[in-house]
């Protein structure tokens, strides 16, 4: 009798959640649907308060907050959440264009944002980038696919007055500890383990990121910014220096 091969299934991958608050009915509905066909698992909510509650009910992957809505907005769910140490990642939705508007969100603790209108596709791509970043993988690719090169190491970095425990992910100027979000943490390593070096926009984006938005994004250049502020002193080198054209390089002078 010929021997028969055993089958053994694997079991389906558990979707990503996404908790997603929104108070325009109609871009919440198109939205909820679109991440539904894309493969998460989403919650839908239409205030900041009701997102507050989810937030500590489901544990979702990745948050999506409208910043303007009524009540609770979206700013104040995520200065909540980063208040009680949730890491969770965020991206914000905003109709805001300003820098300064822009610079609030990432000040309250957001990883990134999409400004409205916006493209759906884009909307995946950044969720994509801010899971593959906390280790959620993603719908449709494994942890950690398309991160480029990793880190040689955790241990101890130092550059141009600079040191960074990436391990504990804490940093420092001097004897100064920088109070740093996720994102300016990892654009701050990624500039000190190349120190003297000239990276362009396209590789900064794709080792922080993991997607490039173009050559008409703002967003990186609001993330410099915001990590200059928190880096420069006065009297002192600005130590993160733009290459006009080309993209940015950590050095003194």
């Amino acid at each position: 009798m010929p021997s028969q091969t055993a089958q053994t299934s694997q079991p389906a991958p558990t979707p990503q959640t996404v908790l997603l608050a929104e108070d325009d009915r109609a871009i919440r509905n198109a939205l909820e649907r679109a991440l539904t066909l894309e493969g998460y698992r989403v919650v839908a909510v239409a205030d900041g308060a009701a997102a507050l509650a989810e937030a500590h009910r489901e544990r979702p992957d990745v948050l999506v907050l409208d910043v303007m809505m009524p009540g609770v907005d979206g700013l104040q769910v995520c200065r909540a959440l980063r208040a009680q140490g949730d890491p969770t990642p965020i991206l914000m939705l905003t109709a805001l264009v300003e820098t300064a508007d822009r610079i609030a969100g990432l000040d309250a603790g957001a990883d990134d944002y999409v400004v409205k209108p916006f493209d759906v596709e884009e909307v995946f791509a950044r969720l994509r980038a801010l899971l593959r970043r906390t280790g959620g993988g993603g719908t449709g690719a494994p942890a950690g696919a398309g991160d480029g090169p990793k880190p040689v190491s955790d241990a101890a970095l130092a550059a141009v007055g600079l040191r960074m425990d990436p391990g504990a992910r804490r940093a420092w100027r001097g004897e100064r500890e920088l109070e740093l979000t996720r994102t300016e943490f990892e654009l701050l390593e990624l500039l000190v383990r190349n120190a003297g070096v000239v990276l362009d926009h396209a590789t900064i984006y794709d080792r922080i990121w993991g997607y490039d938005f173009g050559p008409g994004s703002k967003n990186l250049a609001v993330y410099v910014g915001y990590l200059r502020r928190k880096l420069d002193e006065p009297d002192a080198p600005q130590l993160i220096q733009t290459v006009r054209g080309v993209g940015y390089v950590l050095r003194e002078g």
